[in-house]
């Protein structure tokens, strides 16, 4: 039963499996292990990139493409959700009618950059998706009357996914279950039941051809292969489940705005994730998401105790400053890429690996 949930695609080292499951555990019981308005909100970024990453791995890590739109298709959901729950109200069919329409918009959009945009080289194909998604953004910044325009749009979700829906009397651990816990779970099934379905894409026949393409695309050309077909399937199915990725962040934010969703600045986290957690590896999305999130929400808490730790030293006070937080991000960022060159599961994987015996024993 496992072996089929999983595709066949087991993690391949027993530190990694810990993790793995460690994380899963984490967030299942995220309101209960972590409580606090911002534990919560953490766990529910984690859910929403864990989406986000895995769908840009897709195209990434198992197909080669590089691509600078996917925060376009991100946005898409996003907007889908908060123009329809706007403009229709805050109901469980608003809700499929924008998630619907932004699908269909991405598969339309996806399809034709696949179709004028995959025939050309990789650094120009960039460049293109780059200008696609910066003309995105300025549109949905101009258009007020439909996305809000600068100020974006606040709007208002079903009531049962509202924190004063009340669903017991009294707290069970101390937490409230609540419309927000709900949504939260609903975030957690979706996030789950889409990696599951990205590793069944990934570990398909189809998924094979798609890193036969990334090794060498010629050689996949000659023995039959179109590649422009795939690589255009492979670039609908990542802006599908980007879509999704972006609905459920305005589900949980319940607003969205041009730099909540379309920002390049998530676009550069999602290859920072991408990198840290190790490409072609889905699981790696999960644990980079996990750990940059993590460290990008709480890092300035940690210096801020370490200034006033070392408050006897000013310049040693000076260089832990909260204000610095970016800087010791990047520079854990650099640790990780120079220890950890093919990511944390390519480097957990590969010491599975070097564990075993000549038979595969230990």
């Amino acid at each position: 039963m496992l072996s089929r949930l999983l595709s066949n695609d087991f993690p391949r080292s027993r530190v990694l499996a810990v993790v793995l499951l460690a994380l899963l555990i984490a967030l299942a019981f995220a309101p209960f292990l972590f409580p606090g308005v911002k534990a919560l909100s953490v766990a529910a970024k984690i859910l929403v990139f864990v989406v986000l990453v895995a769908s840009f791995d897709l195209l990434l890590g198992y197909t080669g493409i590089v691509s600078f739109a996917h925060t376009m298709f991100f946005g898409i959901g996003a907007y889908g959700v908060a123009i329809a729950c706007t403009r229709i109200g805050p109901t469980w069919s608003a809700l499929a009618f924008g998630l619907g329409g932004a699908l269909l918009l991405s598969f339309g959009l996806s399809l034709a950059v696949g179709l004028f945009s995959l025939r050309v080289r990789a650094i120009f194909f960039a460049m293109i998706t780059l200008a696609v998604a910066s003309a995105f953004q300025t549109l949905a910044s101009q258009l007020s009357d439909f996305t809000g325009g600068e100020d974006g749009l606040t709007f208002k979700v079903p009531q049962l996914l509202l924190p004063s829906t009340e669903f017991m009397d009294t707290p069970l651990f101390g937490v409230s279950i609540d419309g927000r816990l709900l949504c939260y779970y609903l975030l957690f099934a979706t996030a789950l039941v889409s990696l599951l379905l990205l590793l069944r894409i990934v570990n398909s026949p189809f998924g094979r051809v798609l890193q036969a393409i990334r090794e060498n695309e010629f050689r996949a050309e000659a023995i039959g292969y179109r590649v422009v077909v795939y690589r255009t399937t492979s670039s609908i199915l990542s802006a599908l489940f980007a879509t999704v990725a972006g609905a459920m962040l305005a589900l949980w934010l319940r607003y969205n705005g041009p730099d909540t969703s379309l920002s390049f600045e998530i676009m550069l986290d999602v290859l920072l994730i991408v990198v840290i957690g190790g490409m072609g590896t889905l699981y790696g999305a999960a644990i980079g998401a996990a750990l940059f999130m993590v460290a990008q929400s709480y890092l300035q808490d940690l210096l801020k105790l370490g200034s006033d730790a070392a408050s006897g030293l000013p310049w040693l006070a000076a260089l832990l400053s909260p204000d610095r937080w970016l800087l010791w991000l990047g520079v854990l960022f650099v640790l990780s890429v120079y220890y950890f060159p093919s990511g944390v599961v390519g480097r957990l994987r590969l010491q599975g690996v070097a564990g075993l015996g000549p038979k595969g024993k230990k």
